[in-house]
């Protein structure tokens, strides 16, 4: 019998709503991640855009800027990597592995 191809847009139409609800959820989504033992935050969307950045007073320092440097970068690092497992768990299973050929966020 072939296949019903009422049928299989009803699918795609389903599936193509809940990737947009998806990457919705990813763009209001916020992660954030530390360095230096929270001396410095990152905060970024679920789509890997930065937000906001806290420094501890602490860790500021005019007479070494590239620590303070250092710990900014691996924040905002640690912060994509959370966005990126966040898009991941989102998407993954909703794409099959088509992530990359859809251009979706963190594939």
């Amino acid at each position: 019998m072939p296949p019903n191809i009422q049928e299989i847009l009803a699918q795609a139409q389903a599936m193509q709503e809940k990737l947009a609800s998806a990457q919705e959820e990813l763009e209001d989504a916020e992660v954030t991640g530390t360095a230096g033992g929270g001396l410095v935050t990152a905060t970024v969307s679920g789509a890997g855009e930065l937000t906001a950045l806290a420094i501890d007073p602490k860790v500021i320092d005019p007479d070494d800027a590239e620590t303070l440097e250092s710990l900014v970068i691996a924040a905002v690092r640690d912060a994509n990597r959370n966005a990126q497992k966040l898009a991941e768990e989102k998407m993954g299973g909703l794409t099959g592995g088509l992530g990359g050929a859809l251009g979706l966020p963190g594939f």
